[in-house]
């Protein structure tokens, strides 16, 4: 069922509880069972992860629950969420696996306190350290592992945990080589290694099962519940990009070329960018898709105000010139807090 149909059919003003929402009989519900194959092959056969579909990933503390978003039951729902959100966390098998793998690292964390050991803190922090929603990472740092984009292990030391116990367990990764030249990354790796080997003996200290936002209990429509989403966190755009518009334009408009043939209008170009951009400016520079997703519309907004327009010949290097002045900008967002100095 398209998006269009999943409308006509008036789900989307259906409160998300009563839309008959579950992992088993979906494509999850395959995934699921293959990530548990995962951590049968790696030893962990005595923790056993309770998954349910929730908001968005996540691990209650202390549970061994992994929350699944629910717009990942089904495909109509990940249409609706890609056109009002623009990024998805975990569409397909690889990403889905990606994700379980991560929040399983929690879920170990939790389950034997791991947190609470000397040598845990030494390598990763303290859990006691504010956990914020805005971090500014430091891109290809080496005391860090990489697994999900926007350098993610950076936010906070059960962050760093998480995506280092990932990195150990997923399949055919030789992490001993990847890492050899990225010793405080790989110490962390082999602490891992140790960890895993002595706890996978021992039955879990914590079981507690936590649906935190479950399903069931969601009385929002996907209408309403995207609504909101859309109202949250919006921040304050950059004024003054005109003039960097104008130079990217300006070096590909002329009037030889307008002769030739109709130019292109540079607001659909950038409108049709949007996704790519949130996408791959949050894994390369932490910048958050919400905001890259902001500023690109901005930034298409103020192009068709200038009425800036490209030749379809030089729509590559257009492209290119786009792509660098965002990731710039987001750079910028992300070191200092703001766009422009």
């Amino acid at each position: 069922m398209s998006a269009a149909q999943f409308h006509e059919n008036r789900h989307l003003t259906t409160p998300i509880r009563d839309l008959g929402l579950t992992i088993g009989g979906t494509p999850l519900e395959v995934v699921v069972a293959e990530f548990q194959q995962e951590l049968h092959r790696v030893g962990v056969r005595r923790l056993k992860p309770d998954f349910h579909l929730s908001t968005e990933w996540g691990v209650p503390f202390p549970s061994v629950s992994i929350g699944i978003p629910f717009y990942l039951a089904r495909p109509e729902l990940i249409d609706v969420h890609t056109r009002e959100v623009g990024h998805v966390e975990g569409v397909g098998r690889a990403e889905l696996l990606r994700y379980l793998r991560h929040e399983m690292g929690h879920v170990v964390n939790y389950a034997y306190r791991l947190y609470e050991q000397e040598e845990w803190i030494k390598l990763f922090g303290s859990m006691t350290q504010p956990y914020l929603d805005e971090y500014r990472p430091q891109p290809f740092s080496q005391r860090y592992v990489w697994h999900l984009p926007g350098w993610y292990a950076q936010k906070h030391p059960d962050e760093d945990w998480s995506e280092t116990f990932a990195v150990w367990m997923t399949p055919d990764l030789d992490w001993r080589e990847t890492y050899a030249h990225w010793p405080e990354a790989l110490a962390k790796l082999e602490y891992c290694d140790r960890t895993l080997a002595t706890v996978n003996d021992r039955d879990p200290i914590v079981t507690t099962i936590e649906h935190d936002e479950d399903v069931s209990s969601l009385s929002a429509s996907v209408e309403d519940y995207y609504h909101v989403q859309s109202v949250m966190g919006e921040d304050l755009l950059p004024p003054g990009l005109d003039g960097a518009l104008r130079t990217i334009f300006d070096d590909f408009d002329s009037p030889e070329v307008r002769s030739i043939e109709a130019p292109r209008p540079a607001a659909e170009l950038i409108a049709k960018l949007e996704r790519d951009l949130v996408a791959n400016v949050y894994r390369w520079t932490g910048h958050f898709p919400e905001s890259t997703r902001q500023l690109v519309r901005h930034l298409a907004t103020r192009a068709k105000v200038l009425q800036q327009v490209y030749p379809a010949d030089r729509e590559p290097a257009v492209v290119v010139a786009l792509t660098t002045l965002v990731t710039s900008l987001a750079m910028n967002h992300v070191f200092c807090g703001h766009y422009l100095p």
